[in-house]
Order: structure tokens, then C-alpha cells, then sequence
């Protein structure tokens, strides 16, 4: 399982000292770089800055949002970046939800699925570019019909004048619903789980082959199908304090993203057996109640999709995402408990088994990463 760091959205500006936290976990076997959007920062232009500090990190958007861009502006931006990364980029795209597409991009939010099916099939005719991109959907019609209300009928049919250095770019879908998971198997290269949970593998599996079984000769292999989840992570002493971290979180996502009527976050966790206890995080959320509903969140769910706790808790946590579906971890959270974990990553693939415990090794590997990137501010 490689690991990756998920940096998400901004909040009020730019993180701090993310770029030596990058050089030191890319020299330290760091897989990857992952930026998201909502209604702030964009998620393609801090993988251009911070990309320009790697040279082996694969950076990827986690995730664009369809309704921002048109998919040939999507397709722009991916291949000007894979251009400029030398081939490391990678397109996650997700449809994100009614408030912000409705709110935000004053696009009607309907019939997802089939939007993500138009969506994909057009950026794929761009990074091919093996002629003209054609399309006559129903949510994009490339070139604009003559007879389209508004059109000039001057419209016509472009293939990019950028040859792509990759026309395989891979395409990351984030789904959370199941008709979404197996849309994921169907047309992309990846999967982008919201909150995954050890448990709930065998249904991720299920939904996952479902999909497969309907892919398309054309795409690659499922055995390189790749499953990524992003993974909060707080080392701490105390299990209660760490999970207190992440609580906010969870309730702001069961309890704020998404109505009473249609809250994707939430169903995702409901599924894994805390309807019940979320249904009260949500009525206090959206009741203005936020600490309360941040209290409310059960820590047994705070730690089945995240890792929270001391350094040698989190190292055995760890294990348990071994065997699943995921191949790829992305890591949220502070740089000294993300360089933890990656600590105990590699500790446990060089674990030969007696000598120092494990979180002796985990803490003093870290401790020494830290410490490389501690001197700087940049």
C-alpha cells in the first residue's frame, strides 16, 4: 500500500510549511500529493507550485470538480501539468454535490452519473487526440449545433493543438454512493473512496467487481485499477484528545455538507452501522450546535477511518488497511503525524521481526524526519 498526503482545500490561506514537508517525505518514499476544491482554492495550481519542488512525487487533484470546468478546459489543464510535472500527473475529478454545484457554479445538479459518463468520454478524446473531439449528449454537445439557442453556427469540431506526452493520463473518480463506486470500475482508473473503513472492504469489492464487469476492453487492466482514501491522522498520547481532532471534521461532513435530504458523506458513514448516532450529530449541526455535534461523534467511528492515538497504536492501526482494496493512503493531518505514519509504513515492510519494538522505531524515525524539516520555513 503506497502513501500519500492529501493537503485538501485551503481554509482562510495557504497551508504553511508544506513545501519541506514535501522534499523530506519525497527523499523518505512519499507516493504522492493530493489538493482538493470546494468554494476557495482551486485544486490545479498548488500541485504547479509545489509540484515545481519535487521531482518524483506523482500529484494528484483529489479532487477537481466537474461542474467548475468544461472537460476540455479540464483536459487543458492535465495535460499542461503532465506536460510540466514530466508525466506525473493525475486527474481525480468528482461531481461534488447540489449546494456547491447549485450554489456556487449555478449549475442544475441532476442525473450525476450520466454527467460523469459524458464527462470522462470527452477528456478522454482530448488527451487521444487521435481526431476531432465530437459529442452530442445530453449535458455537452461538441461542436455547439447550429440550431443551439445563442449559437453562431461558426462552431467546429477542434482536437488540441498540445500533443499530450501521455494520451493514458490516469482518471480518478470520487464516488461515494454504490451506482458511483461502480461507475469508478467501469470507466476510470481509480477509485477515490470519501471514508473507507477495514470493515466495510468486502462491500467495496463487491461494488468494485460489479463495475469491472461492465469496463470497456480499451481501458486498463482492473488488476491496475488503483483505490484511494483519505485517512486523517493525530498521534497523540491520549486516544480522546486525538480523536477530538478529528471530530469536527466528521461533523462537519455528516452534519453540514449536504441538506437533511441529500447528504452523501453521511450515508457513506451510515452504512457502516452509525445512522443512529449521526442522525443526532446532523440535527445539532444544522441547528447552529456545532461543538455539540462534533461531541456527539461516536470515537469508535473516529477510529475505523482514521488514525488517531500514540505513535505505536497508530503503527498497529495501520495494519488493518492491509489486504483490503486500497492500494494508495492518503494521509490528512499535521506534518509530524503524517511523517509518523510513514515512518511505520516503512517500518513495518523492513520489520524482520525482534530487536527495537515497533513504536520505539516509528517514534524515533520520526522524530529524525521532523527534525529535517523543522529548520526550515519556506
Amino acid at each position: 500500500m503506497r502513501i500519500g498526503i492529501q493537503t485538501g482545500y485551503w481554509s482562510r490561506k495557504p497551508p504553511k510549511g508544506i513545501v519541506p514537508a514535501l522534499v523530506a517525505a519525497e527523499a523518505l518514499g512519499l507516493d504522492s500529493v493530493w489538493t482538493a476544491e470546494a468554494y476557495g482554492s482551486d485544486a490545479f495550481t498548488p500541485l504547479a507550485w509545489w509540484g515545481s519542488r519535487t521531482r518524483r512525487l506523482r500529484l494528484g487533484t483529489g479532487i477537481a470538480q466537474m461542474a467548475a470546468r468544461t472537460p476540455t478546459a479540464t483536459a487543458m489543464q492535465a495535460i499542461t501539468l503532465d506536460h510540466l510535472s514530466g508525466g506525473r500527473f493525475v486527474l481525480g475529478l468528482g461531481a461534488s454535490g447540489p449546494q456547491v454545484v447549485e450554489g456556487w457554479y449555478g449549475q442544475p445538479y441532476r442525473r450525476p452519473l450520466a454527467r460523469t459518463r459524458e464527462y470522462v468520454d470527452v477528456v478522454r478524446q482530448v488527451f487521444a487526440r487521435e481526431r476531432p473531439v465530437a459529442a452530442d449528449g445530453e449535458f455537452f454537445r461538441l461542436p455547439l449545433p447550429a440550431d443551439a439557442p445563442g449559437a453562431t453556427g461558426l462552431g467546429k469540431a477542434l482536437k488540441p493543438t498540445v500533443h499530450p506526452r501521455r494520451q493514458d493520463i490516469p482518471i480518478v473518480l470520487a464516488a461515494q454512493g454504490p451506482k458511483n463506486v461502480a461507475l469508478a470500475a467501469e470507466i476510470a482508473d481509480g477509485w477515490m473512496a470519501g471514508f473507507y473503513a477495514p470493515r466495510g472492504d468486502a462491500e467495496h469489492r463487491e461494488l468494485l467487481a460489479s463495475g469491472f464487469a461492465q469496463r470497456a476492453d480499451e481501458r486498463t487492466p482492473a488488476s491496475r485499477f488503483e483505490v484511494l482514501a483519505t485517512v486523517p491522522v493525530v498521534v497523540r498520547d491520549d486516544v480522546e484528545a486525538a480523536a477530538d481532532v478529528i471530530r469536527p471534521h466528521i461533523a462537519l461532513y455528516a452534519g453540514g455538507m449536504g441538506s437533511k435530504e441529500a447528504n452523501f458523506h453521511k450515508a457513506s458513514l451510515d452504512r457502516l452501522g452509525y445512522a443512529a448516532q449521526l442522525d443526532e450529530v446532523q440535527a445539532l449541526y444544522l441547528a447552529g450546535r456545532k461543538e455539540d455535534a462534533a461531541r456527539a461523534v461516536p470515537t469508535e467511528l473516529v477510529e475505523e477511518i482514521a488514525l488517531v492515538g500514540p505513535a505505536e497504536k497508530v503503527a498497529r492501526d495501520l495494519a488493518r488497511w492491509d489486504g483490503t482494496a486500497l492500494t494508495t493512503m492518503l494521509l490528512q493531518g499535521d506534518p509530524s503525524s503524517m511523517l509518523t505514519v510513514l515512518a511505520a509504513s516503512q517500518a513495518a515492510r523492513k520489520d524482520a521481526g525482534g530487536g527495537t519494538p515497533l513504536g520505539a522505531r516509528v517514534r524515533s524515525t520520526a522524530g529524525s524526519w521532523a527534525a529535517r524539516v523543522a529548520p526550515s520555513k519556506a
